[in-house]
């Protein structure tokens, strides 16, 4: 009786909170539009005011734009397929620019020894490409603007900082056409990345994120800071005099000044240089590598392991949607409601209790407030001609018509109209609204069609042996042999040159393992049928790989003959012998990954691995970013400062180069002549192997200044971001190794034909929105007046 009471209420009235203010005239809402035809067009409004709310929480968008009919249609436009590929071409080809711009990276080869002369872009042609793009990003920025309204634009920082991008962009621009392109800098090249930034809601999280751990991340690093320098001091001290010639050899070579020193202590910190640094007085008295033993433990393993821990905790909260402002707080949300949380501390205690932020939570909320809107829109098409309604709620036959019209996959809407269909008869109250949604949560899982039906008893039971489960471990087991054989084949001829290789044998054994690959594949189509065999992911990546190897070997028996005695490669065609027999191999190899979802604990890394690349996107396009930013100020510091030698006797030069360098090593293509050589040397310094080299050469070819640049890349790529990335990686293996117990939490709520997305195993430590938030939050809408 209860709940009748507050449904018959209007919601967002005085008397529940809500403003109670009355819709001013002309704001064209489906409530407020008194100027209309009639009630046709009120009612056609509301209806897509709610597709449109609806279509924003699938979405996890901010429902906070624009409600009028013609701006509806410009936000669904916007947000269209097509539009929103436009938009992220562009973001790619502005991006791809810099490829292209002088310095163009068109070469077969980055080396300084043999790279020919690069063809540069005439004066116009990539400045056209950009105006274009930022063309579009001025469009892009417009709509945005006009949608949310400037109110909101004015206090949204992202699209402020947008605005101040385009000009600056548009003014650099305008001055290197005016400079005839031969302008120094380019400063709207850094500030590209922003573009791809701005349109990832999941990058911008990030990044809060990171801004949120930085004071976490600099209290370790200062820790580091202050470990270098003592061990920098205590190393110049041990290491100075010449007692032997073991010491004054470590003085002269890493501790010579204080910089050096540091710098030798920095690359040791990464154990690049380990135990090279430590040799010469080691090799003297056994007793200085206490020192070195101490400098690594305390700073390798305790210090740097602290800094991956640290940033692990805090992505961790992030992603959970909890930040922890105390101490006194545990990590995760409580999971009992906000009204109802379980006290951890002694009585008297002053706790501070974590704050919701982004990711999951503020995407609940959203999905929540876009719903609820929904709600409110549709319920008042109900209450339209009533003076005094008994009950508010939703009409069936009204959601029906509004969810035809939502942008989203068949599947999940045949499981909400399911859903809607099992319920009894009357309007949709509040609480049954909202469940109806929950189908959000669950990624539906298509039912296999059903397999033949074959009326001779032989039939079914071939169908029946070849259609179990025991048939793939036989093509498990076969690919596993298949694997061997191409093993053993590549140990025994390891020794023989590709032209005398006699292939007889191993061309007879691929024949006979293609002919089962296609004799599995027809039966397991015979057994499942067609359109059963390919409802299995896994058996079309067999099927694909068994008529692609079927044709490589029709096509090298047709042109090699049968496998004979002194089968050795020769070319007829467009390939030899042996490239086909490689290229079967290549393919073979790649077809035994079938084996993956057969084996439980690699199933689990496998499916780790593709969540991560599916999630990764953000995490993806911060490195995109700090490359990108990287990558074009290493070549407006560098660029041609590494040249080649000048002598002719390549040979002799790098004989006399000391070992271990830059030039005896022959690391001349790694430069900042161009932007596709910066990214590999950014590349090759991030993996920390022998990054003192690069340190050495460019403080040699460039200055002393230069460590500072690539100090700075290591401390952003090696440390925070790989460490984002392991915390990605330790944050879904715990989740799919802890889901068996997840799913017994939601045994009840979830069907057979669904599975959890990323949201919901999480739902237990996420906090619903409260109804009073909701309220609040809807009344608060700038142009949405939801009054009656």
């Amino acid at each position: 009786m209860a709940d009748t009471l507050e449904e018959s209420e209007p919601l967002l009235s005085r008397a529940r909170g809500g403003s109670g203010r009355d819709c001013p005239r002309g704001v064209l809402t489906c409530s407020s539009v008194q100027e209309s035809p009639g009630a046709a067009a009120r009612r056609d409004l509301c209806l897509d005011q709610a597709v449109v709310l609806i279509e924003d929480a699938i979405q996890y968008r901010s429902i906070n734009h624009r409600m009028d009919a013609r701006s509806l249609w410009l936000y669904r436009w916007y947000y269209s397929s097509s539009s929103q590929w436009i938009l992220s071409f562009t973001i790619f080809l502005i991006l791809a620019l810099a490829f292209v711009e002088t310095p163009s990276s068109l070469t077969r080869t980055s080396d300084v020894r043999y790279r020919p002369a690069p063809w540069e872009p005439p004066c116009g042609l990539t400045e056209g490409v950009e105006a274009l793009c930022l063309l579009v990003f001025v469009a892009d920025v417009s709509v945005k603007s006009y949608l949310i309204g400037w109110a909101q634009f004015r206090r949204n920082p992202w699209l402020l900082a947008y605005l101040v991008v385009l000009v600056a962009s548009l003014l650099d621009w305008t001055v290197s056409l005016s400079l005839v392109c031969q302008e120094p800098l380019r400063v709207r090249r850094l500030l590209r990345p922003f573009f791809l930034m701005q349109n990832s809601s999941m990058m911008k999280k990030t990044l809060k994120c990171i801004r949120r751990s930085l004071p976490e991340m600099a209290s370790v690093g200062l820790l580091l800071a202050v470990h270098l320098c003592l061990f920098t001091v205590f190393g110049m001290l041990l290491f100075t005099g010449e007692k032997d010639a073991g010491q004054d050899r470590e003085r002269l070579t890493y501790f010579f000044n204080l910089p050096e020193a540091l710098t030798t202590l920095l690359v040791l910190l990464t154990t690049a240089n380990n135990p090279d640094v430590m040799i010469p007085v080691y090799s003297r008295n056994r007793a200085y590598a206490i020192f070195f033993i101490a400098f690594t433990l305390i700073g390798s393993l305790f210090l740097m392991n602290l800094m991956t821990a640290i940033i692990y905790n805090q992505f961790r909260g992030y992603l959970m949607g909890c930040w922890p402002h105390s101490h006194h707080w545990p990590l995760l949300c409580p999971t009992s409601s906000r009204g109802n949380r379980k006290e951890t501390e002694a009585p008297g205690a002053v706790t501070t209790p974590p704050t919701p932020h982004m990711s999951l939570q503020t995407s609940l909320l959203r999905r929540r407030l876009g719903t609820r809107a929904a709600y409110e829109v549709l319920s008042s098409v109900t209450a339209e001609g009533e003076a005094h309604p008994k009950r508010l709620g939703v009409k069936p036959e009204d959601f029906l018509q509004v969810l035809q019209k939502v942008q989203l996959d068949s599947d999940h809407k045949q499981a909400i109209t399911e859903k809607l269909h099992s319920r009894g008869d009357g309007l949709l109250s509040t609480d049954e609204f909202q469940k109806l949604f929950y189908e959000f949560d669950k990624r539906v899982i298509k039912e296999h069609p059903p397999r033949p039906e074959y009326q001779s008893p032989f039939l079914r039971s071939t169908q029946f042996l070849f259609g179990h489960h025991y048939f793939d471990y036989l093509g498990n087991l076969m690919a596993l042999g298949n694997l061997v054989t191409i093993c053993v084949f590549l140990v025994l001829d390891a020794h023989v040159l590709p032209k005398d290789r006699d292939d007889f044998v191993l061309g007879i054994l691929n024949c006979i393992f293609i002919l089962y690959y296609l004799l599995e594949m027809l039966l397991k189509v015979f057994s499942l049928g067609l359109q059963g065999y390919l409802s299995y992911s896994s058996n079309v990546f067999d099927g694909l790989l068994t008529i692609v190897l079927l044709v490589l070997e029709i096509s090298t028996l047709a042109e090699y003959g049968f496998p004979h005695r002194g089968w050795k490669p020769a070319t007829l065609g467009l390939l030899s012998l042996w490239d086909m027999t490689r290229l079967v191999n290549v393919l073979i190899v790649f077809r035994f990954l079938r084996i993956i979802p057969s084996m439980q604990l690699m199933s689990l890394v496998a499916s780790t691995i593709l969540d991560l690349i599916k999630n990764m996107r953000a995490f993806g396009g911060i490195l995109v970013v700090i490359y990108y930013v990287f990558a074009i100020i290493g070549i407006s510091l560098f660029q041609g400062v590494i040249v080649a030698p000048r002598n002719s006797s390549l040979a002799s030069v790098n004989g006399s180069a000391p070992c271990g360098s830059f030039e005896q090593l022959e690391y001349w293509p790694n430069n900042f002549d161009d932007f596709a050589a910066a990214l590999v040397t950014l590349w090759d310094v991030m993996i920390v192997n022998n990054w003192q080299v690069f340190l050495d050469a460019f403080r040699r070819y460039a200055g002393p200044w230069s460590e500072v640049y690539f100090v700075l890349w290591w401390l952003v790529s090696s440390v925070i971001w790989v460490n984002l990335f392991l915390a990605l990686i330790l944050e879904n293996f715990l989740h799919k190794w802890d889901r068996r117990s997840h799913l017994q939490s939601f045994t009840q709520e979830l069907e057979d034909t669904s599975e959890m997305t990323q949201e919901l195993p999480f739902r237990d430590v996420l906090e619903e929105p409260t109804e009073e938030e909701l309220v609040e939050k809807l009344s608060r809408h700038p142009h949405l007046q939801l009054c009656r």
